[in-house]
């Protein structure tokens, strides 16, 4: 095939299909480790573009370090890459079944890969021609806009729309007590820098969702499990948890509970609350699923005022994962010392992404994509948990809203058996221990059902599901 077929089967950008076709001949070995590249005038005829593209293909392969230049002598194909380890080709089978390995498994996937156990939405669900719109202004701002660090809070008009947005949820904050983070996730961790010492008990609901295990043990917390139940953490044994370990910090989603989608209720919310005001407690409330909501469950931000609560968001679920944008809203004091910790690690604020995101809900692009997303997401529920139930798979409750189904495997299956089967198999599952504390949700998975539309997902579950029985079928047969 000639560089001329090569650039047109390529596809993309002209710089794109000749830094392609460059790539392809260093693979196939016809330009060698040390190999001059043809001059840009030759390269350029040869290809049918410009010098200009040439030179821009060649420096951005420069760039990536394929191949390198030599003043007054032209480019070279560098030196040869480490070999590559069939252990990288494919899922990680051997990779034990930690607070991470869903997120491992799923972030590294290849896009062939089914990912029903992820905790995000797909691509195509989220709102492309707004995003690309939105980019499109914002290449037009101000140099500062472009090039600037961010105040310390983070810009301030989308701060003081997040405080009418919050208002509509019964958190009354102003703009000045609200601090902008890069995700939700970075909200969290700041608040356990602050907030913990090396040694402090954390009370986290069990389940919960994977990576509060992960942060806590980074911050060498102690971590206490409390059952969840479908109203709220059970509060006879969240108020043993509190006069046994006497933690500084419990850790929850109150709206839509990841990973079980409960919601708490009026009633455990004030009992919680009244438990955690004689003892001291601080509440984190992690609300990143709230614009997932069709009506607004109740906030303990909201009963409490933001005197032990302290409330958090982002739009990376809703609006775009690659857009990092996040928000702490507590006390006044509490925020000033966050805003000081935040300038120690991470200096600056996102600036760019603050702006896209305060562009898409001025102009109702974000509303719009909400409403159409709840519908759709409500569609996705009936029509997963309808498939799951027929391969036995049962639904722990009927969740009101979000993306999220905690289920129940059938006869006692271990969870984690099916998910290292189904990865085997081109799926990534969510096995329910990733989520568990106490280890006691070995039969369960999560599933995303905006992830679980593919038709081929049921076939991988019901080959897994059959393939973990017939040993246990086997053991049966032999005991009598």
């Amino acid at each position: 095939m000639d560089d001329h077929q090569l650039i047109e089967r390529a596809g993309g950008t002209l710089v794109g299909r000749v830094m392609t076709a460059i790539r392809q001949r260093i693979a196939a070995r016809s330009l060698t480790p040390g190999a001059k590249l043809p001059s840009i005038r030759a390269l350029a005829k040869t290809m049918l573009v410009s010098t200009s593209t040439v030179v821009e293909a060649y420096e951005r392969l420069a760039a990536e370090g394929a191949i390198r230049s030599r003043p007054g002598s032209g480019f070279y194909v560098s030196s040869p890459l480490a070999p590559l380890s069939l252990a990288e080709i494919g899922p990680r089978l051997d990779r034990e079944v930690d607070p991470l390995w869903v997120s491992r498994q799923a972030l590294e996937a290849g896009e062939d890969i089914m990912k029903p156990g992820c905790g995000w939405l797909p691509a195509s669900w989220m709102p492309e021609a707004a995003l690309r719109r939105a980019f499109r202004t914002l290449a037009r701002a101000r140099d500062a806009t472009l090039t600037d660090y961010g105040s310390p809070l983070g810009l301030a008009p989308l701060r003081q729309l997040l405080a009418r947005r919050l208002g509509e949820r019964g958190i009354e904050v102003p703009p000045d007590q609200i601090m902008l983070t890069e995700s939700g996730t970075q909200a969290i961790d700041l608040l356990c820098r602050f907030l913990l010492e090396p040694g402090d008990a954390v009370l986290v609901d069990d389940p919960c969702y994977f990576n509060f295990h992960a942060l806590l043990r980074a911050q060498r917390a102690k971590v206490a499990g409390v059952p969840y139940t479908p109203s709220g953490p059970d509060i006879d044994m969240f108020a043993q948890a509190l006069a046994e370990h006497r933690p500084r910090l419990y850790i929850t989603n109150s709206a839509i509970h990841n990973p079980t989608g409960a919601t708490l209720s009026p009633v455990v919310a004030h009992r919680l609350l009244k438990l955690a005001d004689q003892s001291g407690l601080i509440i984190v409330e992690d609300d990143i699923f709230a614009d997932f909501e069709h009506t607004p469950a109740p906030r303990l931000a909201a009963f409490d005022g933001l005197d032990r609560v302290i409330h958090i968001g982002s739009f990376s679920k809703t609006l775009s994962a690659s857009v990092r944008c996040g928000f702490i809203a507590a006390s006044r004091g509490w925020i000033e010392g966050l805003t000081d910790l935040k300038l120690a690690t991470a200096f600056g604020g996102g600036r760019l992404s603050a702006e896209l995101v305060l562009m898409l809900l001025r102009d109702g692009s974000y509303r719009k994509h909400m409403e159409a997303l709840r519908l759709r997401l409500s569609r996705a529920m009936i029509e997963t948990s309808a498939r799951l139930k027929a391969l036995g798979i049962v639904p722990w409750i009927e969740p009101q809203a979000g993306m999220f189904l905690w289920c129940r495997l059938p006869g006692g299956i271990d969870a984690a058996d099916i998910a290292r089967r189904a990865l085997a198999d081109g799926a990534v599952l969510a096995p329910g221990n990733a989520f568990s504390l106490s280890q006691t949700a070995r039969g369960f998975l999560r599933f995303n059902v905006a992830q679980s539309t593919d038709e081929r997902l049921f076939a991988v579950l019901e080959r897994a599901l059959r393939q973990s029985q017939a040993p246990r079928d086997l053991a049966r047969q032999s005991e009598r």
